[in-house]
């Protein structure tokens, strides 16, 4: 049954296929060349099916380039993604990190601006402390400039006190260890006479032995300091020279030699520079003696230091 239905399907169609298939002498109907002709209607469907289908895979490898492109572009962005991805954790780590670090800078600063703060006040408080500390000085200045003293005055009182403590350390280490002398055997009017006896003759170191003996047993010490002054004044040591002047006047001021003791008194002081207390001694002689050679010789004095 099968059979002749295939030979029939054979007979009806064979003969067409073969008709359609046999190519003219003349190229006619060959859908090969570049410009078919002579084609009939089945061969104008295939033709058109064929150009049809020519177009289709021609648009299908052109997609299949332009996906290829595509992917390529894709993988070149997934690329560039994931650089992006991975600046953009690292871009993270480092605000993160300029937080933290801008958190302690903060901190820090609050810190600085506190102990800045504490500084300032500290700072403040010593300038008070300064400017009451200037004010004082300044006081102070201007008390030091009213008693001023000058370098020669404060010398002399320098040079004074330095005889004068000589003087009392020597005094007081012979009245530690006091020494037997000829002149204790003699009478105290004796070694006066001797004494004055040696001055005359200017043998100044056996005459201030004697009246320094005087002195030591009180035997008229306001004359006996007086002529150790004296001794003094003519060896230039003036220093001890005022020093003995001034205790001979403070035991006995009513004495003949007082003139002179002043006028001595007077030019020891001009001498080492005390101009001061030089004018004051050489007015009193002027004063209190006017009519004595003293006070001619402090007026020639006077005159000089003005």
């Amino acid at each position: 049954m099968k059979s002749s239905l295939f030979f029939a399907f054979l007979a009806i169609f064979l003969p067409l296929f073969l008709a359609g298939a046999e190519p003219s002498a003349f190229g006619a109907g060959d859908l090969n060349v570049p410009e078919p002709y002579g084609l009939t209607s089945t061969e104008e469907v295939l033709l058109q099916n064929k150009k049809n289908l020519k177009k289709v895979v021609v648009k299908t490898n052109n997609q299949a380039n332009e996906v290829d492109s595509l992917r390529e572009r894709i993988d070149g962005i997934q690329s560039i993604i994931e650089s992006i991805s991975v600046a953009s954790r690292k871009n993270k780590l480092s605000i993160k990190e300029l937080n933290k670090k801008n958190e302690e800078e903060l901190k820090n600063s609050s810190e600085f601006d506190k102990r800045f703060t504490e500084a300032v006040e500290l700072n403040t408080q010593e300038i008070q402390k300064i400017n009451l500390m200037l004010s004082e000085m300044s006081k102070l200045v201007d008390t030091i400039n009213t008693t001023y003293v000058t370098k020669d005055e404060f010398n002399l009182l320098v040079n004074d006190l330095n005889k004068f403590k000589i003087l009392v350390a020597k005094e007081l280490k012979n009245n530690a260890k006091p020494k037997r002398s000829k002149l204790d055997s003699m009478p105290n009017g004796d070694v006066a006479t001797k004494a004055k006896q040696y001055y005359d003759k200017k043998l100044y170191t056996k005459a201030l032995e004697y009246y320094k003996h005087l002195i030591k047993k009180k035997y008229k010490p306001a004359r006996g300091h007086y002529m150790v002054g004296e001794i003094y004044y003519y060896r230039k040591d003036y220093a001890n020279a005022i020093a003995y002047f001034k205790k001979s006047a403070s035991l006995y001021s009513k004495a003949s030699y007082m003139p002179v003791l002043m006028l001595h008194t007077a030019i020891s002081m001009d001498r080492t520079g005390d101009k001061k207390n030089a004018k004051t001694f050489y007015n009193a002689v002027i004063s209190k003696y006017p009519n004595s050679s003293s006070a001619k010789i402090a007026k020639t004095k006077l005159e000089k230091i003005n």
